[in-house]
């Protein structure tokens, strides 16, 4: 009864879990606890949890724990608890973002399965090819990928891949979304993202619009083609959304990976249950652009009809899913012997009475095949009955429907048992405290034409620049002739498969200049850059969030990380630092990247040189700024500045400071560097302290 194609559906309730498994999904992800991407679902109680487990397992679907945030150093002990918890009521595998969950939960439960969330943003070959080195069975792909570019990493990948199919879209990447963690402390990367992207946008030209606001996604029309691709699983967002909304979606879904294509009711159905000014295929057929945006709107048609016919089903049905076989042997003179195998291989055998003779009608192996095929209202689906009858025969059809009954419940009963399976100790890694002396000043631009021959003279540590930016200007050749200065390339942060020429071409170009240092942001980028024979560093696009994950990016082999901007000076303080460790104290912080190119969508053209940026409710503007495949960088409306705090930041075991240029001219970055150094008296106006004294929530 199971498809190749497995439909992952979202649980956010016990009731949800009935809903989801009652329609047809082969697999639930369900929050326990505080650590998963949807803190404001109901989740679960240990209880609920056990119970819905069971639920799943006796069914033959199967269960994800959903551990997919970034967890503190006091936090880890937790969530391997957490994880164990689950471990021993049967969970089939575990979801993580961080990389120090990740390493902190295998040692915990090394026999569940984990899964790379699309938090962790992986979205190239070379991604799922490191997380497979790092033991992970499946990636949940971002979603922005084209069909082509799914079709290449399928066909290439060592592991499982997994795609978003249907439900809301981030307009950033996931994982790389800071917006709503800067301006309100409520963190994406933590599970409690309060959706701004959702709001309302101007600019001095245009009037309010919703330039962050996506549609949902809906590939219910490709699961044949999606199959054909070699995805393992579509999964179905909406933790958050009522049960009804997961019982529709996911039956229509499954019904559709079973062959059955969706009807003109259906899609209408999958509207109704919830959508933005209509849906969106625009990422994986390629076409994106402002068709792919869209609002809630407020509906005055009563959708209660559809919502309660779909409860009144999964609540009174049993969606037949668990393969069963049976036989028989119906004796003269014997009593009756009957026998069932599921697909895991539990067995039950039940006798019944003696069969009488038969006066009018006598009992056939056809007869007996009727009667054991009719599992109606339970979990099982007969799939083959075999067996011996002797002429002449009869038995009651009430005695063969309680032999049927009783060989089930047996198997049933046999199938609530949770494996066992390994559990080990969380040990954290040695305690290093980093860096003694004060840290050294980095500083990173995004144009060229930002770097200077007076800023060359200040002798910033390392100068890391676009490896598309670089040139033969005057300030960055003597920026490389300076033996006290490291000019280091900055990978984009994102790059897709087919991009992988051009960069690789910046590459070469940069090895030829001089530049053997590269500054990555993705997990995919890592393994590129050290085919070039560059020494590799990480910057804040890793999110390192805690001291198990500074063992993880030292494993990989980079020589110096970036810190999470969303951690408080406190934690950076208290982090293990095996590795040399880079702060950003200065700048306009990144909120979002984006696949649409922002300024595209709101103006219909691609102006990005002369976009001043988006102006929210109460006027605070937000520049955007080109990156690398016509993508966007939205920044902060406020500049970080920590150039009066630098007794602070400079005792806490830092390797070095970055002062982040990116609106700024070569003048203010002299400017700016000239305070950090104890030279100037530069101020932003309007400035934020970011997150480093108020923290996350």
């Amino acid at each position: 009864m199971t498809t190749m194609l497995e439909i992952l559906s979202p649980a956010g309730s016990p009731e949800g879990v009935v809903a989801a498994v009652q329609n047809g999904a082969d697999a639930i992800y369900l929050g326990f606890g505080g650590f998963n991407a949807r803190k404001n679902a109901k989740n679960f109680t240990r209880d609920e949890f056990g119970r819905a487990l069971e639920y799943c397992r006796v069914r033959g679907v199967k269960t994800y724990l959903t551990l997919n945030t970034l967890a503190s150093d006091r936090e880890l002990s937790a969530v391997c608890e957490h994880a164990k918890e689950a471990c021993r009521l049967g969970i089939d595998a575990i979801i993580v973002q961080d990389l120090g969950v990740m390493k902190a939960v295998r040692q915990a439960v090394p026999d569940v399965p984990l899964h790379a969330s699309t938090q962790m943003s992986i979205h190239n070959l070379e991604g799922v090819k490191i997380a497979a080195a790092m033991g992970l069975k499946r990636v949940v792909i971002a979603r922005e990928l084209s069909r082509k570019e799914l079709a290449h990493i399928c066909r290439n990948s060592p592991i499982e891949i997994e795609v978003f199919a249907h439900g809301s879209l981030c307009m950033s990447y996931s994982g790389q979304c800071y917006m709503s963690a800067v301006i309100g402390r409520r963190s994406g990367n933590r599970g409690i993202c309060a959706q701004p992207c959702r709001l309302s946008y101007g600019t001095g030209s245009h009037e309010a619009k919703y330039p962050l606001s996506l549609k949902d996604n809906c590939l219910v029309r490709y699961m044949d083609d999606l199959e054909l691709l070699g995805v393992t699983g579509i999964k179905i967002e909406g933790r958050m959304k009522r049960p009804e909304y997961s019982a529709i979606v996911t039956g229509i879904y499954s019904k559709a990976a079973r062959g059955k294509e969706p009807t003109p009711d259906d899609l209408h159905a999958l509207q109704r249950a919830f959508s933005r000014q209509g849906f969106t295929d625009g990422y994986y057929t390629g076409k994106t652009g402002p068709d792919m945006f869209g609002i809630r709107e407020d509906d005055d048609r009563s959708d209660s009809v559809i919502f309660s016919t779909a409860r009144k089903n999964y609540l009174n049905g049993e969606f037949q899913r668990v393969p069963v076989r049976f036989v028989g042997t119906i004796l003269e003179g014997k009593r009756v012997k009957l026998a069932a195998v599921d697909d895991r291989k539990n067995t039950a055998v039940v006798y019944g009475p003696v069969p009488e003779a038969a006066f009018h009608k006598e009992l056939t192996v056809a007869a007996m095949q009727t009667q054991l095929h009719k599992t109606g209202g339970t979990p099982f689906q007969c799939v083959g009955v075999k067996g011996t009858v002797d002429p002449g025969l009869s038995l009651p059809l009430s005695a063969f429907n309680q032999l049927r009954r009783d060989m089930l419940a047996e198997i049933l009963e046999q199938r609530r048992t949770a494996p066992e399976r390994a559990e080990g100790e969380f040990v954290p890694g040695s305690f290093s405290s980093g860096h003694s002396n004060p840290p050294v000043l980095n500083i990173s631009v995004m144009k060229a034409a930002q770097l200077s021959l007076e800023m060359e003279k200040l002798n910033p540590h390392i100068v890391y620049i676009p490896v598309m930016e670089l040139d033969d200007s005057p300030a960055l050749q003597a920026m490389l002739d300076n033996p006290g200065i490291t000019v280091s390339a900055v990978l984009p942060r994102i790059i897709h498969d087919n991009e992988r020429k051009r960069v690789s071409e910046a590459l070469v170009k940069a090895a030829e200049m001089g530049i053997s240092d590269a500054l990555v942001g993705n997990l995919g980028q890592i393994q590129f850059a050290r085919g070039f024979g560059m020494t590799v560093r990480g910057d804040y696009g890793l999110n390192v969030f805690n001291s198990e994950a500074m063992q993880a990016v030292r494993a990989l082999g980079l020589v110096s990380v970036t810190a999470s901007f969303e951690l408080r000076l406190a934690e950076i303080r208290d982090l293990s630092k095996p590795i040399d460790t880079e702060l950003i104290v200065y700048g306009r912080l990144p909120l979002m990247i984006t696949e649409n190119c922002i300024v595209k969508s709101f103006t219909g053209v691609c102006t990005c040189e002369n976009f001043v940026g988006l102006t929210d409710r109460q006027g605070a503007i937000f520049p955007v700024v080109p990156e690398f495949g016509c993508r966007s960088v939205l920044l902060n409306s406020k500049k970080l500045f920590m150039g009066d705090k630098r007794h602070m930041t400079a005792s806490i075991g830092l390797w070095a400071e970055r002062l982040s240029f990116t609106t700024e001219n070569a003048l203010e970055c002299v400017a700016v560097m000239k305070r950090y150094m104890g030279l100037g008296d530069y101020e932003p106006a309007g400035y934020t302290r970011g997150l480093y004294y108020r923290g996350v929530e």
